[in-house]
């Protein structure tokens, strides 16, 4: 129960985050803070691709990655209430529609896959087991990875990220809809699942 509790902290924080600043700065500093709180109790996922990739890595039960996952979507969905009240504006996570739905999908694939894989490297690989860094290396990849696609993408990296604002959408009718959801479903998945596939191999 305490690693679930952990795990709805983290992501409440971080989408509350994302919500309220839109800043990679502000977001790379909290996810390292974040991190660090929950790492050793929780393995500090708040991120759906990242759950995935680690249970596929077999560090994490089938039971547990689904609770995580249900946990970080309803701690997204209470963070983006929160905005809301805070902001009287709704969060939006959405991309520049000037670009084709191939490039976003393509951004949020790519840096989601180096996220991923600086995750499984950093904190989960028994060779730098103890490292003091991996909180800085995480919260260091979201922010470079903010700067570079934020603008294209919406710089999600994390299914989560998106979903509570997404549902908020679906049910005020404010412009946006858990249709476009997807995207930021099939491109984080993806791009975490081919992190797992390079970190098996270069690991072996």
């Amino acid at each position: 129960m305490k690693k679930y509790l952990i795990e709805f902290i983290g992501t409440f924080f971080l989408v509350t985050t994302i919500g309220l600043t839109g800043n990679p700065l502000a977001i790379g500093i909290m996810l390292t803070i974040l991190v660090y709180m929950g790492g050793h109790i929780s393995g500090a996922h708040y991120n759906p691709a990242v759950t995935i990739s680690i249970y596929f890595k077999r560090l994490i039960e089938r039971k547990d990655a689904i609770i995580y996952i249900i946990t970080q979507l309803l701690a997204s969905l209470f963070a983006a209430i929160l905005v809301l009240n805070l902001n009287t504006d709704l969060m939006h996570v959405m991309p520049n529609h000037s670009y084709s739905a191939l490039q976003i999908i393509l951004c949020e694939l790519i840096f989601t896959f180096l996220l991923v894989l600086v995750i499984l490297n950093v904190a989960t690989n028994k060779k730098t087991e103890g490292n003091s860094y991996y909180g800085l290396a995480i919260g260091f990849t979201v922010m470079a990875s903010a700067y570079c696609v934020g603008g294209i993408s919406g710089g999600a990296f994390n299914p989560a990220v998106a979903f509570g604002p997404a549902i908020l959408d679906t049910i005020r009718g404010d412009g946006g809809d858990i249709l476009g959801f997807w995207i930021y479903l099939i491109g984080p998945i993806s791009g975490g699942y081919i992190a797992y596939l390079t970190d098996k191999y270069v690991n072996q």
